[in-house]
């Protein structure tokens, strides 16, 4: 595992530790890697609607934690500035959601990531969501533990497409 990867996994860890609404939701890590998150969730009955479809909220929950947990990979505490969701197909009661984030760009102190909802059982798409993330002069670590916080992107100009 390189040392990105061990410090997007320390940064997942210690962010899932904190992250009471995640649990509370049941909310699992499926994979981490620098600028990357995949989320799975179940949806259960307290989830859904009037129309018996699962409620927009959760689905912006799942999308924002995916987003929230990509941004925290590189050691800088980094928080939503904007977000929209496009809805695109219903999810019912049981089905297992999977949330995918990947960083498209940081520059400065801002970063775009766009994240993909599906149903596992299908594959099928539920949502998209792009975050714009703001960071903060802080790490995501504890103080005295290794890691490597640095300024998101650079002075010169937005990181590479991924």
């Amino acid at each position: 595992m390189s040392d990105a990867a061990e410090l997007a996994r320390r940064c997942a860890e210690t962010l899932y530790a904190r992250d009471r609404a995640a649990q509370h939701l049941g909310i699992e890590i499926a994979e981490i890697a620098p600028g990357r998150a995949r989320l799975r969730m179940t949806l259960t009955g307290t989830m859904v609607n009037g129309f018996d479809i699962a409620h927009g909220g959760y689905l912006f929950l799942l999308a924002d934690t995916a987003f929230a947990y990509a941004c925290n990979t590189h050691d800088t505490v980094t928080v939503a500035a904007a977000a929209d969701v496009v809805f695109v197909a219903p999810a019912r009661t049981g089905d297992v959601l999977e949330a995918t984030a990947v960083e498209r760009t940081r520059y400065g102190r801002s970063g775009v990531y766009d994240v993909t909802v599906r149903r596992v059982q299908d594959g099928g798409v539920i949502a998209e969501f792009r975050g714009n993330s703001r960071s903060r002069d802080e790490r995501v670590l504890p103080p005295g533990v290794p890691g490597e916080a640095k300024n998101a992107g650079s002075a010169e100009g937005p990181s590479p497409q991924r």
